[in-house]
């Protein structure tokens, strides 16, 4: 004799995958609420790591966004590597002086160095270069800090391949996989990612 079945019902099998789903995503939300709550100091630091981070990507996209060519004449951008980038910008400096801006990622760390120029006329030393560390919890291993494109960058696509060529590139970003610190031996990061086209340099770009 044939056994009736209900079709619209849930099977045995689909009815143990969702409890062994249910169950997954429980002891995941649990294990996230145990570290907050035995670790409610750390989630703190975590979520200001975080925050910190997403301030120092909205100052690179504004300086970056209004680089322009430097006092003594460079072009706006000087150099685009992976985990480096120099470029001249008048956002944050006084009076005419277009401040040299250098980020890069040594270790975990992500420096910030600025030189303002000085003399007449103006002209930028590099031994007089303020170098600070702004985040010192970076995890991108491998990954590139800074993503290049050209100008037919429209909000997806490839990035440019290094070397780059700093004339072809309209638009760059910065990339950051910051550590959750959630506990001594989470391995669990946070993404931020910023970009801007550099109005000096844009052609078929938004700002």
């Amino acid at each position: 004799m044939e056994t009736n079945i209900n079709k619209n019902g849930f099977t045995l099998i689909e009815l143990l995958v969702s409890m062994v789903i249910f169950a997954g995503l429980m002891f995941v939300a649990d294990n996230l609420l145990i570290s907050v709550l035995q670790n409610p100091q750390q989630y703190t630091i975590a979520m200001d790591n975080v925050e910190h981070s997403k301030m120092v990507a909205a100052t690179f996209v504004e300086e970056l966004r209004n680089a322009s060519t430097g006092n003594d004449g460079s072009y706006p951008l000087s150099q685009a590597g992976d985990s480096q980038i120099v470029f001249y910008t008048k956002f944050g400096s006084t009076g005419t002086a277009v401040d040299r801006i250098r980020y890069y990622l040594s270790g975990s760390t992500l420096y910030k160095g600025v030189i303002v120029p000085t003399g007449s006329p103006l002209s930028y030393n590099l031994a007089a270069e303020v170098v600070k560390p702004i985040i010192t919890v970076i995890s991108n291993g491998p990954n590139p800090v800074f993503y290049y494109y050209d100008g037919n960058y429209g909000g997806s696509g490839t990035p440019i391949s290094q070397p780059v060529n700093i004339n072809n590139i309209k638009f760059a970003e910065i990339n950051l996989l910051v550590q959750s610190q959630l506990s001594k031996t989470s391995t669990s990061s946070f993404p931020i990612t910023a970009g801007a086209a550099i109005r000096n340099l844009k052609d078929n770009l938004g700002d």
